[in-house]
């Protein structure tokens, strides 16, 4: 598996099915991203996010070439804390450990960067899937807000995960 940038015109197509219902886009992306997703709501916020926070988009190739992962990454240097967002994965390699990987590759490409001391993520709880994955790959609960989010008559909390440079 490599990383490599994210290419909306030649990109979006793979991953765009990924998310396959309403609920599920809000688990992913807490609603920053209007359902359902298309490429311009895509583009938009990948721009935002860019524009406001450094983000940087990434895909998960596999070793034939298939995008297999995608997630943005941005550096804090105040903080000196690296964060991913929207992670997501084609539902077909789902349980095939092409999470775990992605994420470990991303934490090592932060980790480059003699300044970073951490990287973090949120997760909501009531996806206990991706809690389990993040756990997997090394991530820890650094904190937990109750009632962070509200999805029509759901209320979320929000577990703050890290992974601590050695």
């Amino acid at each position: 598996m490599k990383l490599r940038e994210f290419e909306i015109d030649n990109d979006f197509e793979s991953m765009k099915n990924w998310v396959t219902d309403e609920r599920m886009h809000a688990m992913w992306c807490a609603n920053l991203i209007k359902y359902p997703l298309s490429k311009e709501r895509m583009a938009a916020t990948m721009t935002e996010a860019a524009d406001r926070f450094g983000d940087v988009p990434y895909v998960a190739i596999s070793d034939d070439g298939r995008v297999e992962g995608f997630f943005c990454y941005s550096f804090n240097n105040e903080t000196k804390e690296g964060m991913l967002k929207f992670v997501v994965v084609d539902p077909d390699v789902r349980g095939k450990e092409v999470a775990q990987k992605m994420l470990r590759i991303a934490v090592k490409q932060a980790f480059d960067n003699p300044e970073a001391e951490r990287v973090q993520l949120n997760v909501f709880p009531e996806n206990p899937r991706a809690k389990r994955c993040y756990e997997k790959a090394g991530f820890v609960v650094r904190n937990y807000t109750p009632d962070a989010f509200t999805y029509k008559d759901e209320t979320w909390g929000r577990c703050n995960m890290v992974f601590n440079k050695e």
